[in-house]
């Protein structure tokens, strides 16, 4: 058992305001999985992410990553986690803008005590001949493949991707889908993704619903296909 979430409880705001998010999530889930937390806007699935990052605390329950217990940790040993076992990928690119596209993937380097080759993840993301530009020299894919390398590049046992692909067309959608996934048979990284997208369930190895703060539906995909084979309706993977 290598991800283990335990009743998970979480709440936003007091009084009569008080909102339940996440209403006691158990679920496992294996070392080298890609599994995809699936649910409309609201259902807790970002909300259960982050708590699994270390970036929320749950009201009760606990994470346990490969033994270790993140409830167990204090503020500073928690932030050590994070920067080595955990990898990053938002909807939001958030790369630094007067550092170029290579400087930006070495500052995930510098936080892990066993990074990637650069060069090698430059050349796997496709940004090789772009390393020198500046993030606003280069298109939206091309930034959020970037944010990708700088998550990866620290080697991290999780790859926590939040909606990746939401701000990008139909075509770099499954191009940015094909990478994770490429990243994930190469590397070995664990991945869990968020995603309101039902498309994307089908290159999952394991497929989390989530509704109303609970889980409706987990189970392991046994008719898994490739990011290059997802299709969807109305030009949206």
């Amino acid at each position: 058992m290598f991800l283990e979430i335990n009743g998970i409880r979480k709440s936003f705001g007091e009084g009569e305001s008080r909102t339940e998010v996440l209403k006691g999530i158990d679920v496992t889930i294996e070392k080298g999985e890609i599994c995809v937390l699936l649910g409309p806007s609201g259902s807790g699935k970002s909300t259960l992410l982050n708590i699994i990052g270390g970036i929320d605390n749950a009201d009760s329950g606990y994470i346990s990553i490969n033994g270790e217990k993140t409830a167990d940790m204090n503020e500073k040993s928690l932030s050590i986690y994070r920067r080595k076992h955990l990898g990053y990928i938002f909807q939001m690119y958030n790369l630094i803008p007067n550092l170029n596209i290579k400087e930006n993937i070495e500052v995930g380097a510098y936080l892990s005590d066993n990074p990637l080759d650069v060069d090698d993840i430059l050349r796997t993301l496709g940004l090789y001949e772009h390393r020198h530009k500046l993030p606003n020299q280069l298109s939206g894919g091309q930034q959020q493949r970037t944010a990708i390398g700088r998550a990866i590049v620290k080697n991290p046992d999780i790859l926590l991707c939040d909606e990746p692909t939401g701000a990008l067309d139909y075509k770099t959608s499954k191009e940015i889908l094909k990478l994770i996934e490429d990243v994930n048979k190469k590397y070995g990284n664990t991945v869990v993704m968020v995603t309101h997208n039902d498309a994307i369930k089908n290159m999952a190895d394991r497929v989390i619903t989530l509704h109303d703060g609970m889980i409706r539906k987990n189970y392991v995909n046994k008719e898994k296909i490739s990011a290059q084979s997802l299709t969807g309706k109305g030009g949206e993977i």
